[in-house]
């Protein structure tokens, strides 16, 4: 029985055990993505938007759909993973299931909380029935899949005029209790009119079992909000993510996603942005660095359908040994969006004879008042910085450390945590083999 057929064969067993007379609606939805998914299955490379992109590999497995048991975690034993250097609120799962035991949420004004509790009670309802699948791709199967089997993920719901004290962290945490593991999170989010938060999302293998994540994320952005929210990928090298997160903007809204692929085995962030309204300002940013064969997909896709708006799109990416980068940036201007201001780049630097990078930006402009460009850039380090600082007694290593760094700096840039931007430098310097030696 191949992947497919076991999750057939496993989605009416889940309905029957959580389906409830409350969320009819949300029944009907899960029964129209898995029709869906059941007649496109996955994504192949004859697909145009997978076609750098195999799949093959990661679907081979024998995975666990439902963990039979729960594990419980230590919090020193996962510390490391946590950005504990600040105060934060968290939602953790622990082979997606919820542990109350390292989390810290909350209804103190706003809820912080867990989307299965928001599906089966009452008082959600017409939240959940008003946002809930609104923005998520209807057409995407891998999108439709995690819908069919939605249940467990955050839920966070920011009224309006609300300034968060404190971060919010999303952790997930695959334990290796099962040699295989299939995980499928749903979060749901929506931010008042005025309001500002700033979310930090991880997923983390625990052990060398293979895991394959496959995430959707909802993000609504009323008038005048701010979002800061930040992925952080640095997993083992038998985990695999496929990441679907769809944002859509109101008037004035201002929405920044920072993405920082460090490792994990194959790597896939679909990245949407609809914007519904004037001067609003959507910001793209991300950093990959991988070695041995690791693959890191990023697809991100902007509609500007209203005039007077802006979008600015940064990704670099360093590439070691045999792997692979694939970039695909789509800014789609509506007719209507005359005075867009958009920005798109992709810088990358190749290591190795043997990697790979596969990068395509791209502009469908149907206005003819606006400012954009887009453009992308491969190549190698620079023989003669590097020779200068070597003649100023840097060893190679290093030296070669200090250009990469430089060159991945404009990203950095962008965080607006001062700890997550150490912690993100540590990284750096880690998958470079360095310490760096300055302050940040």
């Amino acid at each position: 029985m191949n992947l497919k057929e076991k999750l057939i064969t496993s989605f009416l067993a889940f309905e029957n055990e959580i389906y409830t007379d409350t969320d009819t609606e949300v029944h009907d939805i899960r029964l129209k993505a898995f029709t869906h998914f059941e007649e496109n299955g996955f994504p192949t490379k004859k697909d145009e938007e997978w076609k750098y992109t195999s799949l093959k590999s990661v679907l081979k497995h024998d995975y666990t759909i439902f963990p039979k048991a729960e594990t419980a975690i230590d919090f020193k034993d996962v510390r490391k993973y946590f950005l504990h250097e600040i105060d934060s609120y968290k939602i953790v799962f622990i082979d997606g299931v919820y542990s109350s035991f390292l989390s810290e949420t909350t209804h103190d004004g706003f809820d912080i909380c867990l989307l299965s509790s928001a599906l089966k009670k009452p008082k959600y309802k017409m939240v959940i029935d008003h946002y809930f699948n609104q923005i998520a791709s209807k057409k995407d199967s891998i999108t439709s899949l995690n819908t069919a089997f939605s249940n467990e993920g955050a839920y966070i719901h920011i009224p309006k005029g609300i300034v968060l004290p404190k971060p919010i962290q999303i952790v997930h945490f695959s334990t290796g209790s099962e040699a295989q593991l299939m995980l499928q999170p749903r979060n749901l989010i929506m931010v008042g009119e005025n309001s500002h938060v700033q979310i930090i999302e991880r997923h983390q293998s625990l052990t060398d079992n293979t895991v394959l994540t496959n995430s959707v994320t909802e993000i609504f952005v009323a008038k005048r909000a701010i979002v800061d929210y930040y992925k952080i990928q640095n997993d083992k090298k038998t985990a695999s993510l496929i990441d679907n997160t769809y944002i859509q903007q109101q008037q004035q809204s201002i929405a920044s996603v920072n993405t920082f692929s460090f490792g994990g085995n194959l790597t896939r962030n679909n990245l949407e942005f609809y914007q519904e309204g004037e001067h609003i300002d959507s910001i793209l940013n991300g950093i990959t660095i991988i070695g041995d064969k690791q693959l890191v997909d990023n697809h991100t896709l902007v509609n500007h359908n209203y005039p007077n708006c802006e979008s600015h799109e940064l990704y670099k990416g360093i590439y070691a040994d045999k792997s692979t980068g694939v970039f695909n940036g789509k800014v789609i201007v509506k007719r209507a969006a005359q005075k867009t201001n958009a920005f798109q780049q992709n810088n990358n630097i190749i290591i190795d004879d043997g990697a790979t990078i596969n990068t395509k930006p791209q502009l469908e402009i149907f206005a003819d008042d606006v400012k954009c460009s887009h453009g992308c850039t491969i190549g190698q380090l620079d023989n003669n910085a590097l020779f200068y600082l070597r003649s100023r007694g840097i060893p190679k290593k290093e030296a070669e450390a200090l250009l990469l760094y430089a060159f991945a700096n404009d990203a950095l840039e962008k965080i607006k945590i001062p700890e997550l931007k150490t912690r993100i430098t540590k990284l750096i310097a880690g998958k470079l083999g360095v310490k760096l030696g300055f302050e940040l």
